[in-house]
């Protein structure tokens, strides 16, 4: 560590890096120490897969578009930035969520979370489900747990409490909107942890979805009041405010885009080389890697460790979004959008209403509808064009809605090796790399969402922990200071 002023770099500015970059700015500040921070992104804008795009009067998210409500990280972030103002909830006459089968449309029964039934009356009575697999699904209220606590897939946990048709028709692919995985290779305790802790405490799913809903008043505490009944938020203005604010936020910060990182190895004095694309070399004293698991594992080639970030895979997806005059649309827009289960022989994998769930979107007289196309087993798309990727998204719609309609103007993003898939284990494999990285390149972290959560408030958590963990390492090396455990 330097004894004059420390250097510290963030590789990926992200949300992950970006967050990193205002914690570790506030925690280093909160404690006296004046340290060189610096941002390094490869690409010309910060942000990640965040991206607004105001067009003709829409307001269109080309990555994510919005968060969950009952995760802190997005919204304590938004009050520190001063953005509680901007936050917005989801339209509230269209709570309801439809699900293709056999090729049409049925409404998602009320009282589902995550696809777990908490209201048996309307589950019993839809159309999605047979007799026989509501039956099934109902067994879960007398099947005993399971004694193991050990991983197992997400699919073989849900197909065995709930059966295979509540699986296949409404659990997976609701789920396959936040992992586009393979649920049968997903890992239960690195996805959805508590549905194993509600098994061993409540023996059952169902019982147990439902003690957590009676919690959720409480969870949302934290939630601006207005807002306080959506599951779902984002900013008025888009997700690009969220950037914005922290950008705006990090004044001092050395902010470099176009910048790439070809390798970061150990250097004299505990402390770090960072090498460039152009050949520059930096001597830092301390790294946070916020990249992709495989670039960060590129960049660390030289490190053992780094071969368990190569084991991680990832997912391609992309989205399409048009926008048409309201006139144009021959159905009512009274839901958020519907899901696609992938025994359907689809194209699109959902499509969100998106000026009908989200209502600064569009203008009047206009709506927006945003498809999503890809998940695992289902990447024959990345051979496609744009044409034809708009292409097959408009035959979907017009088969399962009876739009025929020339949008006004449609967008497509790619977004290429952007969903990390967690597999059995995964846990044991991220504390494993972790820990062989201290021991191998101390004064270095790697986090991000290849690591525990792909939604934006994990990222902006991972981000606030790798930051606390590089300020406490800045921190013990004052003089007098004792060493905190890493």
């Amino acid at each position: 560590m330097s004894a004059t002023r420390p250097h510290l770099m963030i590789v990926g500015g992200g949300i992950t890096g970006l967050s990193a970059a205002f914690y570790l700015k506030k925690r280093l500040e909160s404690d006296g120490v004046d340290a060189r921070i610096t941002i390094v992104e490869k690409s010309t804008t910060f942000g990640g897969k965040i991206h607004t795009l105001e067009r003709d009067g829409f307001v269109i998210e080309k990555g994510p578009d919005s968060v969950l409500a009952r995760k802190r990280p997005t919204i304590d972030l938004a009050r520190e930035l001063g953005l509680l103002g901007e936050l917005t909830g989801t339209n509230p006459k269209a709570k309801k969520t439809y699900i293709v089968r056999q090729g049409k449309m049925h409404r998602m029964p009320p009282g589902l979370v995550l696809g777990i039934p908490t209201q048996m009356t309307p589950f019993m009575k839809t159309g999605l489900i047979s007799p026989l697999g509501k039956a099934r699904a109902a067994l879960d209220l007398l099947k005993p747990k399971r004694e193991l606590t050990t991983d197992e897939s997400l699919g073989r946990f849900l197909e065995r409490r709930l059966g295979k048709e509540v699986l296949e028709r409404i659990v997976e692919p609701l789920l396959a909107g936040i992992y586009a995985g393979d649920t049968f290779k997903l890992s239960l305790k690195a996805t959805f942890p508590q549905f194993q802790s509600m098994e061993q405490k409540h023996r059952s799913l169902i019982l147990g979805m439902m003690a957590s809903r009676k919690n959720s008043t409480e969870e949302n505490a934290h939630v601006p009041a207005e807002i306080r009944g959506s599951a779902f938020v984002t900013f008025k203005k888009g997700l690009q405010t969220l950037v914005n604010g922290l950008l705006g936020a990090l004044d001092g910060v050395d902010l470099r885009s176009g910048v790439g990182v070809t390798a970061i190895r150990e250097a004299a004095g505990e402390q770090t080389e960072v090498m460039f694309e152009d050949g520059h070399t930096e001597i830092v004293d301390g790294v946070i890697i916020t990249t992709q698991t495989f670039q960060a594992a590129q960049v660390l080639s030289h490190v053992p460790a780094a071969a368990d970030l190569k084991q991680i895979e990832y997912i391609s997806v992309a989205n399409v979004i048009m926008a048409f005059d309201r006139k144009d649309i021959p159905f009512e827009l009274d839901a958020s959008g519907f899901l696609v289960p992938r025994n359907e022989g689809r194209t699109i994998t959902a499509c969100t209403w998106t000026s009908a769930k989200w209502l600064h979107t569009a203008p009047d007289g206009k709506a927006l509808l945003r498809c999503y196309i890809g998940r695992a087993g289902q990447q024959e798309w990345l051979q496609w064009n744009d044409e034809q990727l708009v292409d097959k998204a408009r035959q979907d719609l017009a088969e399962l809605l009876g739009l025929h309609a020339v949008p006004l103007f449609t967008e497509v993003t790619r977004l290429p090796k952007s969903m990390p898939q967690y597999p059995v284990g995964h846990l044991e494999q991220v504390a494993r790399f972790r820990e062989n990285l201290a021991k191998q390149m101390p004064g270095v972290w790697v986090t991000g969402a290849g690591f525990h959560g792909v939604g934006i408030p994990d990222c902006i958590r991972q981000g606030q922990e790798a930051a606390f963990q590089l300020a406490n390492d800045v921190l013990s090396n004052r003089p007098g200071a004792s060493v905190p455990m890493r």
